[in-house]
C-alpha cells in the first residue's frame, strides 16, 4: 500500500512531485513480523486476547510530526493493510481495533514540524511545504479508512493535542480523551490554518458553522468540553484511558460488525475524499507563504517552545 507513491501521481498546474522526493520513502515490503522491528519514534504492542493493536508514538524529541515519526507510522499502516486487507492467513490471528496513542509525557502530538514549515518558508520552498502536506494528508486518509483491513480505529489522547496532532485524533473512527488533556487547532496565531484534515473530520462532527468559528478562534479545549460538544466520543478518567477502550471493546464485542458498518456509513453520508483533503492541503502551503516575518518568529519560537517542554519532560520523567 505504497500511499506515498500514490501522491508523486496527482496531477498538478504548478508542481510536479517525484517519487524520489516525497517527505519518506515508501516501504518497499511488508515485514514477516512488524513487532521484531527496533522503532526509535513509536513502541507497539498487539494484545491478542483483545484483538487490539496498540500503536504509541514515543518521541524523544520534539513531539511532532517529523520524518522520522512519519516513516515508522507508515511502516505500521502498510503492515496491517498487507497482513490484513490483503493476506486472508491473519483470519488465524484476528484484529479488531487499532489504537494510537502516545507515550510522550503529557503529549499526545503538537502538530506540524515548525521548524521545517518556518525554513520552507523562507526559502520560498512551495514545493516542499506541499511533499510535507501531502504526504501528512494520505497517512490521514489512511487511518480514517483503516488502512483498508475490516477493522475500528480509535485515537487515545493522553495530554496534548494541539494543531496537527488534534487533525490527527479527528479522522479516527473514535476519539477517546482522558480528562486532563487539552486539545485544539491554535495556527490562527500566526495566521494560518490547519489544512491536514481538520476541517474535513471536524465538520463531520460539528457542522460547518461550528468547525469554522472553531477554526478560526484558535482556542485551546479541555476534553470535558470536547466530550460535551461531541467531538471526543468517549471520557476516561487520568490514567485509565487504555482500561476505558478496553472496556469498550469488550461490551461491544457482540456488536462489533454492527458498528464497524456504522462508521462506514457515517463516510458513506458524509465522505471525506483523499481528493478533498489533497486540495485543502495545497491551499494550506501556498497560504503559508503569506505570512509575514512577525508570523513566522512566532512559529519559531513556538517550535522551541515545545523543545524545551519536551526535554523537561523527559528529565522530569
Amino acid at each position: 500500500m505504497e500511499f506515498r507513491s500514490r501522491a508523486a501521481n496527482d496531477a498538478e498546474e504548478n508542481l510536479r512531485i517525484e517519487a524520489t522526493d516525497l517527505l519518506v520513502s515508501a516501504a518497499s515490503t511488508s515485514e514477516p513480523d512488524i513487532f521484531e522491528k527496533q522503532f526509535q519514534e513509536i513502541e507497539l504492542r498487539f494484545d491478542r486476547s483483545d484483538e487490539i493493536f496498540w500503536c504509541y508514538m514515543n518521541q524523544k524529541s520534539r513531539p511532532s510530526y517529523t520524518y522520522e515519526l512519519g516513516d515508522e507510522i507508515q511502516q505500521v499502516q502498510d503492515w496491517i493493510h498487507s497482513n490484513y486487507a490483503m493476506d486472508a492467513s491473519k483470519r488465524s490471528d484476528p484484529l479488531r481495533y487499532f489504537v494510537c496513542g502516545s507515550h510522550t509525557p503529557g503529549i499526545y502530538n503538537l502538530g506540524g514540524d515548525l521548524k521545517h514549515f518556518s525554513d520552507c518558508i523562507r526559502r520560498r520552498d512551495l514545493g516542499a511545504l506541499k511533499k510535507y502536506a501531502r504526504t501528512c494528508v494520505h497517512m490521514q486518509h489512511e487511518n480514517n479508512t483503516g488502512f483498508g483491513a475490516p477493522i475500528i480505529t480509535i485515537a487515545l489522547v493522553q495530554g496534548d493535542a494541539l494543531g496537527g496532532g488534534f487533525e490527527h485524533a479527528l479522522a479516527f473512527d473514535i476519539l477517546v480523551a482522558e480528562k486532563s488533556a487539552r486539545l485544539g487547532l491554535p495556527e490562527i496565531l500566526f495566521n494560518l490554518f490547519p489544512g491536514m484534515g481538520a476541517y474535513s473530520f471536524l465538520r463531520q462532527r460539528l457542522g460547518r458553522k461550528d468547525t469554522e468559528r472553531f477554526i478560526l478562534e484558535g482556542k485551546l479545549f479541555t476534553a470535558t468540553e470536547l466530550y460535551e460538544m461531541g467531538v471526543v466520543d468517549i471520557l476516561a478518567e487520568d490514567g485509565m484511558g487504555e482500561a476505558a477502550i478496553i472496556e469498550y471493546t469488550k461490551e461491544n464485542r457482540k456488536r462489533f460488525h454492527a458498528e464497524r458498518a456504522v462508521y462506514r456509513a457515517r463516510k458513506i453520508a458524509n465522505p471525506v475524499s483523499l481528493e478533498e483533503l489533497l486540495e485543502i492541503t495545497d491551499m494550506w502551503a501556498e497560504t503559508a507563504l503569506y505570512l509575514e516575518e512577525a508570523d513566522v518568529r512566532k512559529m519559531e519560537r513556538l517550535a522551541a517552545a515545545q523543545e524545551r517542554r519536551i526535554q523537561r519532560s523527559l528529565r522530569a520523567v
